[in-house]
């Protein structure tokens, strides 16, 4: 696959909201393995969840595993072994798709599907769904397959932003916001925060001594009057798909919250006034020379509503997912087969259900109902 392509597909898939999903599913079936008719795991209303999808999801997770290092031994026995959170998630995520139709989201999923596709793929230089389609056939991918994914993700996302954050965040009344906030003043302090610039040397391919003297000789050049952005625009080496930022960027790099520095940038910067250029720091990749271009100081506490709304909703946030979770669960049909019901039905908090799991002949999930 060529950088472009690995870049697009990166950027689309960081994009994903994984809050719900067990990254998982098991090898494929080896030559000779008998082939079994499909098998009901789960029933979720009138949807079910086939051994066939388990077992998909299976083998997607140990790829993934084994991308990150692990061996294919190490990967198969550790998602085999978290296989019944693999089912728990998905019987949650059929809830929320489910409840995601009955929201009428549907449209406004395949919207920000289109959106974040078109935007990812003109980003790399594809200025249509065509250009981007021919583009990833010739790298043996399929567009259809990220949109199921994304659509999947951001439909689960917008059920979980609609049903739990956003109630949160408007049904907090104006006492609890203000007892919030004098019991948490420090949270609402603007830190000092920073604008840099920089030039990155890389150490690509080149002796370290050779590239810290030049760094050194180009910090001396900014400190001794000479145009930081210019300097920046001929010797920055930091890339984005094979061409130089800083031509562009002329060696702009953004504002930041001193606190959410990297510690070693923090560091590095400490007594470097407005318009100062920092001593050469390095790091794995190369030297990064920066100069800090503004200096804006922190400030005392100061009461927004806003902030303080969505300082309390991320506070609740993880414990009211779940119980809305679990409320969606006790109001559904949801049952498991024999086979894994008591690994299963722990992890969804649901009350057994009698019935072993049915066999169907076809992978068309959907197509089951209700008995």
């Amino acid at each position: 696959m060529n950088s472009k392509l690995r870049s697009l597909i990166r950027a689309i898939f960081t994009a994903l909201i994984l809050s719900f999903v067990l990254p998982v599913a098991m090898v494929s079936a080896q030559e000779g393995e008998p082939q079994i008719i499909d098998q009901v795991v789960a029933q979720v209303n009138n949807d079910v969840i086939t051994l066939s999808r388990v077992r998909r999801e299976l083998r997607e997770a140990i790829k993934a595993r084994v991308q990150q290092g692990a061996t294919e031994q190490q990967a198969t026995e550790d998602v085999t072994r978290r296989q019944p959170e693999l089912i728990a998630s998905l019987v949650n995520e059929q809830l929320l798709l489910q409840k995601g139709k009955e929201l009428d989201l549907t449209n406004d999923a395949e919207a920000e599907v289109n959106r974040r596709i078109l935007e990812e793929g003109n980003r790399q230089g594809l200025k249509t769904i065509g250009e981007l389609e021919a583009a990833m056939r010739q790298a043996g991918l399929e567009l259809a397959e990220i949109r199921a994914s994304l659509r999947t993700e951001i439909m689960k996302s917008l059920v979980i932003q609609r049903e739990v954050d956003a109630k949160t965040f408007y049904g907090l009344g104006q006492d609890e916001l203000k007892r919030y906030y004098e019991a948490h003043r420090d949270r609402f302090r603007k830190p000092e925060s920073v604008t840099l610039s920089e030039i990155f040397l890389s150490l690509a391919g080149k002796p370290e001594a050779e590239v810290r003297n030049r760094a050194m000789q180009l910090v001396a050049q900014a400190r001794g009057g000479a145009n930081f952005g210019t300097l920046a625009a001929s010797n920055s080496e930091r890339e984005d798909n094979g061409v130089r930022i800083a031509t562009q960027t002329k060696g702009k790099v953004g504002t930041f919250e001193v606190p959410a520095l990297r510690e070693d940038i923090a560091a590095a910067i400490k007594t470097t006034q407005a318009g100062g250029v920092a001593e050469p720091l390095r790091t794995d990749e190369g030297y990064q020379i920066l100069r800090v271009d503004e200096r804006t100081p922190g400030s005392d506490s100061e009461y927004n509503e806003n902030r303080v709304r969505e300082a309390i909703t991320m506070e609740r946030s993880e414990n009211n997912r779940k119980e809305y979770l679990q409320k969606l669960r006790e109001e559904a049909y949801i049952k498991i087969a024999e086979e894994y019901r008591s690994a299963v039905e722990p992890l969804l908090k649901i009350a057994p259900k009698p019935a072993a799991a049915t066999t169907v002949n076809n992978s068309k999930e959907s197509d089951n109902k209700r008995p």
